[in-house]
């Protein structure tokens, strides 16, 4: 798990990287927290999607956004973290140009901010969208969703409220050429504090899905 740094808008980001294990390879990204709510790569969610990823061969980064950690700069409302994201993009797909897909993993803040990159990146084939903030921020950017994926959010979050994703999931779902999955997670909090390994279930049966040869999403 290699630290790394690499140049941002606002100067240098911080990250950890996990090298593509092969030719073409693809690559996965992941978006942590909300900074100004201590939200780091560092956050136990994070670092379970990028083990996730990791471990299945993804070319795999997580990152500081500015502000956070040893990354430069200062928190920016999320226009400049939506910027820091594509830098990070830019950078994982410089030292691996050849990878043969993308996926973005995004928690709270950060699963905002991902659903943000796909709108402007095509390469982008599928997302995991974890309690991303539907009742704080507007998600009617995604019209319509480039892309297929899943939100998994916990049934006892009391930060995002199930029935906002819920309302964005359905909305989503009336939309062609792609398909929306959705998990609840009973009893979990914002922080699946002892729903961890329920969350990472959903994630991993998820993953197994669309990674299947078989698989009808492309």
């Amino acid at each position: 798990m290699p630290s790394v740094i690499f140049p941002g808008p606002e100067g240098r980001l911080e990250g950890r990287f996990s090298p593509p294990p092969r030719p073409r390879a693809p690559v996965a990204m992941i978006l942590h927290p909300h900074p100004e709510g201590g939200g780091t790569m560092n956050d136990r969610i994070v670092q379970r999607l990028y083990k996730t990823f990791a471990d299945r061969g993804f070319a795999t980064l997580r990152f500081n956004f500015r502000g956070v950690g040893r990354s430069q700069g200062s928190f920016d409302s999320g226009i400049g973290e939506l910027s820091d994201a594509a830098s990070a993009l830019d950078w994982v797909q410089s030292i691996h140009p050849e990878a043969q897909s993308t996926w973005i993993a995004g928690y709270s803040f950060g699963a905002l901010i991902g659903m943000q990159l796909l709108m402007r990146r095509p390469e982008v084939r599928g997302f995991i969208s974890v309690a991303p903030p539907a009742n704080m921020y507007d998600f009617s950017f995604l019209a319509p969703c480039p892309a297929s994926g899943i939100f998994v959010q916990g049934a006892a979050d009391t930060v995002v409220q199930p029935g906002a994703v819920q309302k964005l999931v359905d909305k989503l779902r009336t939309q062609k050429h792609i398909t929306i999955h959705h998990e609840e997670i009973p009893r979990a909090n914002h922080f699946f504090e002892n729903e961890m390994d329920e969350l990472m279930r959903s994630v991993d049966n998820y993953l197994d899905f669309r990674l299947s040869p078989d698989c009808p999403i492309k």
